[in-house]
């Protein structure tokens, strides 16, 4: 259930403002989405992509990119890397596709490109699906993508690279960082250029532990929206069938020829679903469902066969009704539960991706939290967790003094190296697990990149689960009473997304 699901991970609105305030300013560096003259012209088709006026996410057109390799280049300049995203659907859910994304400070020249990032993987519909991946490389001002596509078709719409600025070092390129100290470390043999370099270091060292920290409070918060949690919980009450009013014309038809034991059996049967004289509704799970639906049509049956309504102490006209009506009635009752069954299978996705959003979430902050906790060993500062608190402190001054720490451990390290007395084995070995330490938290940085893109298709499923033409309702009644639940829906859907999207995108 969508709503559980959400309860399962802790969540309070202060925590998102909190986390507003001191995260990110986004910015869009590049923008396109295939639709116009303009757009068109801001690329290169190398070979095996085309653009297309249908299978759009937004807008008017797409780039297909047919079965087999395919390149794509910008002819526009970045004036900087950021963060890239894209959206990718297939022609079936068997389609796999390999993107390898490089960049290059000239577009026309074949050498020169960098890879900076992969993204593999199938969607598991045909959908679009948002993919998110970091191409910081300083200099490098065009972007090149090369697909590699199997068993079908796939399409790209809405390509953004945006920029992300934040208080800390996050947009850093730490690797360059890693590979200018060590390149000092190995080709400088002066004692004062090297220890300068660890110093260097130990100021990086810091500000990646701060990123980290920083990882974590997106991870914990990542569903600290209440509107979220509404927009769920109004989600699953649009698949209960007692807010219906075909549903209760129905009721009403079986209880006028039913039995005392029958009106009985049904009550016991709608009280999980919630309250149909206050109205008053439950959200609807698959299981409550499967547990309601069967018992409920061959009540129907039952009911309105003759045998039962003319033992079942009813007047004459009520047997003259259940003579009259029982086919059709039976027939509307079928006909509304695979309406409401269709509604509940995708409410029934929708709590899937969640879950499965939860699970990717948690397994985040468990690792991250081990990798912290080792950072914070390698960074001098031990195993206590009153260390780690400190670290992780909503107290500036608290945190900036524990940061400090890492940094002067560093310093000492240097001028014990600029006064000989650490051997050459030891400083490698504190620089290989310095070094390797920081390699390993822009890991952390993609997988963080991959959780946002999931988060970012289920806003987008959850979006067009409520749009109008899905709602799945045949009785004009009926229509009208979805849509005035979809309406609430949209609005905090619209109202979670912003606030996702400018707490950490």
């Amino acid at each position: 259930m969508l709503k559980n699901s959400l309860r399962l991970i802790a969540f309070c609105v202060a925590s998102a403002m909190t986390m507003g305030t001191m995260a990110q300013q986004k910015s869009v560096i590049f923008k396109n989405s295939f639709d116009s003259e303009s757009d068109a012209k801001k690329w290169s088709l190398i070979y095996g992509a085309k653009l297309v006026a249908e299978q759009a996410r937004n807008g008017t057109g797409a780039l297909q990119v047919d079965e087999g390799e395919a390149s794509v280049r910008s002819r526009v300049n970045l004036s900087e890397q950021g963060t890239l995203e894209f959206w990718i659907k297939t022609s079936t859910p068997a389609t796999q596709y390999k993107i390898n994304v490089l960049v290059a400070s000239t577009q026309n020249a074949d050498t020169g490109w960098v890879q900076v990032g992969q993204i593999l993987g199938s969607n598991d519909s045909t959908e679009y699906h948002a993919k998110r991946i970091s191409i910081d490389d300083p200099g490098k001002k065009f972007l090149r993508l090369d697909f590699e596509v199997t068993n079908g078709q796939a399409w790209l719409d809405d390509v953004s690279v945006e920029k992300i600025l934040l208080d800390t070092a996050l947009q850093k390129n730490q690797e360059k960082v890693i590979a200018e100290v060590l390149g000092k470390l190995r080709d400088d043999k002066n004692y004062q250029v090297q220890a300068d370099a660890l110093r260097t270091l130990g100021k990086n060292y810091a500000a990646q532990i701060d990123v980290q920290r920083q990882y974590l409070e997106y991870a914990n918060g990542i569903y600290s929206s209440v509107t979220l949690v509404l927009a769920t919980s109004e989600r699953g009450k649009m698949a209960n069938p007692l807010g219906y009013q075909t549903f209760k014309g129905i009721v009403s038809d079986v209880k006028r020829v039913a039995s005392p034991i029958q009106k009985s059996r049904m009550e016991s049967l709608l009280k999980p679903l919630g309250d149909i004289a206050t109205a008053t509704l439950n959200v609807m799970t698959q299981g409550a469902y499967q547990a309601f639906a069967e018992p409920f049509k061959t009540i129907v049956a039952t009911t309105f066969d003759r045998v039962s309504y003319e033992n079942a102490g009813v007047d004459r006209k009520a047997r003259k009704f259940a003579e009259e009506n029982g086919l059709k009635t039976f027939a509307k009752a079928e006909g509304f539960l695979g309406e409401v069954e269709k509604e509940l299978n995708t409410v029934v996705a929708l709590d899937k991706d969640l879950m499965d959003i939860q699970r990717e979430v948690d397994k985040f902050r468990k690792d991250l939290d081990k990798h912290l906790k080792e950072s914070l060993i390698a960074g001098g500062m031990g195993r206590g967790q009153e260390n780690y608190n400190r670290v992780m402190s909503k107290d500036e001054p608290t945190r900036n003094a524990a940061l400090q720490e890492i940094n002067n451990y560093f310093i000492l390290q240097a001028e014990s190296y600029q006064n000989h007395s650490s051997s050459n084995t030891e400083f490698v070995q504190f620089m290989m697990k310095a070094t390797g330490t920081m390699e390993e938290t822009q890991v952390f940085k993609e997988r963080f990149n991959q959780i946002a893109s999931s988060v970012i298709t289920f806003y987008d499923k959850f979006d067009r689960s409520v749009a109008k033409d899905q709602n799945p309702f045949s009785d004009e009644k009926d229509r009208n009473l979805w849509e005035s639940h979809a309406v609430k829906v949209r609005e905090y859907i619209q109202e979670s997304k912003a606030a996702f999207a400018k707490a950490y995108m």
